[in-house]
Order: structure tokens, then C-alpha cells, then sequence
């Protein structure tokens, strides 16, 4: 279901088929690094349905998905979301990446969630209470960004969602344990790579500090794609930071004031 509590309307078979063929650009260009200016023009989504779809098409290719991305615009604004694929790599804090399929090498500061139960499609929505029930833990993620458009600020809005929205990975730190109390609009962070400040924030997701908000309406009105929600998946809330590009060989570290710290190094 859509926010208004309505699916959205199915793609034509000829839609569907314009989306596969925009997939397999896509994915090759992501597998063999070797990124492209645009998609054509006549394979190019028209509309978030086909945006959709066409994330949908490129995660089935990935294999398993590890959770969701969600996030907004602004902290009354519908959300977006999307999956993301186990291929891009799940890894802890302090780990080393590996430059097969890395180009961008981007990074986002985030927090994320770890569910600890099942939220399965239901008529009746989950109330925020039962969503927060549901999560396990709440950690600082980096979200790891790579994409198969060679500048992907260079792209139109939808090939840019079509993409995975950028999704090329995910590195989490410690759980913070006071993550419900957490006052998230006094919430400061920073990101610096290599030692030197490229960023630093206060209350600085665009979404808004409800993070709950979030989580809550994609366990309702995002299950049409999600299938439900399951233990063990990882739900991450939108960027405190833009993207910040980093080199080979370099190391990137986000601080957040209260959630901690995470660190990833990205291999020559």
C-alpha cells in the first residue's frame, strides 16, 4: 500500500519489459565498473511506480536483501525507500572493503535499527508502539553509496531511485542502548576521511529526527513491496551527512554526539 492506503496501479506488460531492459543496463554497469552517462531516454522510469519496479528488478538480480532504506525530503513529506541487497556487502565496524565493484566509494552518515521480530503484512497498521517493540537494537551505520551512472548527480530524479537510490553497502558500529530516550534533534555528527573534517552537523537528516516515523509507515504502508518486515533485518533512516566521496586506500569515520561511532576503510 501506498501512504494514502492504496496499491499502486500495475505496470503495463510493455512497462515492465522496458524496466527489465533498463535492469540489465544497470546491472552490468555495476558488475563490471563500468558506469554510464544516462539509461536511454526510452528506457528511462516515468513515473516512482516505475522507479520502483526497476529497484525491484536490480535487487531480484543481487539475490537476498539484507533490509530497507527509508527516508524523506523534509520531516512531513511521503518517504521513500528501497532495498538493499546483501551483494553490496554487510559488514561491522572496522572493517576493510575490497574494490570489486567500488567506484564512488561514498559515504553517508546514518542510524539504522536491527529488527528483533517479524512485522508481517496486516489490514490493521502497527502502531508506533508495536514498531518500536519490534526493533532489537539501534546503531551508527555508514551507508556505503556506488551506482552504475558515472555521475549519478548528473541523472534524472527516478533513474537515480531506479538505481537502488545509490545503494552500494552498509557498515554498522556499536548498538546504543538509550536509543529510545535519545533526544535526536540535539543529535550532532561529523564525518571525516582520512583524519580531516568533511562534514559535521546538528539534528541534520532531512527527514526530520522522528526516526520512528519512518520505520513505522514502511512496516505499514511500504509492506506492498517489502513483503513484511523480518527479524534480523536492518532498517536504515536516511542521511545525517549528503554523500562525501572517499579514495582508495582511505579511511572514513562518522562520530555521532550520542549513538558513537563507525568506521570503515576502503582497500587500495
Amino acid at each position: 500500500m501506498t501512504a494514502t492506503g492504496t496499491v499502486p496501479r500495475a505496470l503495463t506488460s510493455v512497462d515492465r519489459d522496458r524496466m527489465y531492459q533498463a535492469a540489465e543496463i544497470l546491472l552490468k554497469a555495476r558488475r563490471e565498473v563500468l558506469p554510464i552517462r544516462h539509461l536511454p531516454e526510452e528506457l528511462r522510469p516515468g513515473s516512482l511506480e516505475e522507479a520502483y519496479v526497476l529497484q525491484d528488478i536490480v535487487a531480484e538480480a543481487m539475490r537476498d536483501i539484507g533490509g530497507w532504506k527509508v527516508g524523506a525530503p523534509s520531516p512531513d513529506a511521503t518517504p521513500l525507500f528501497g532495498p538493499m541487497p546483501l551483494w553490496g556487502g554487510f559488514a561491522t565496524s572496522g572493517s576493510r572493503i575490497a574494490p570489486t565493484f567500488k567506484r564512488l566509494r561514498g559515504v553517508e552518515a546514518e542510524i539504522a535499527f536491527c529488527l528483533g521480530e517479524d512485522l508481517p503484512p496486516r489490514a490493521e497498521p502497527y502502531t508506533r508502539q508495536e514498531v518500536m517493540d519490534a526493533i532489537a537494537s539501534a546503531h551508527p551505520v555508514i551507508e556505503l553509496l556506488e551506482s552504475a551512472y558515472y555521475d549519478p548527480d548528473a541523472v534524472d530524479r527516478l533513474s537515480m531511485i531506479g538505481d537502488l537510490q545509490m545503494h552500494g553497502g552498509f557498515v554498522y558500529g556499536k548498538p546504543y542502548a538509550g536509543w529510545k530516550t535519545c533526544d535526536l534533534a540535539k543529535e550532532r555528527v561529523n564525518v571525516a576521511v582520512d583524519g580531516a573534517l568533511r562534514f559535521e552537523g546538528k539534528a541534520s537528516n532531512p527527514a526530520g529526527t522522528d526516526l520512528l516515523r519512518l520505520v513505522t509507515w514502511l512496516a505499514n504502508a511500504g509492506s506492498y513491496r517489502t513483503g513484511g518486515l523480518k527479524s534480523g533485518q536492518w532498517i536504515t533512516t536516511g542521511s545525517w551527512s549528503g554523500k562525501t566521496l572517499a579514495n582508495p586506500g582511505s579511511t572514513a569515520e562518522i562520530r555521532f554526539s550520542t549513538f558513537g561511532e563507525v568506521n570503515v576503510k576502503f582497500d587500495d
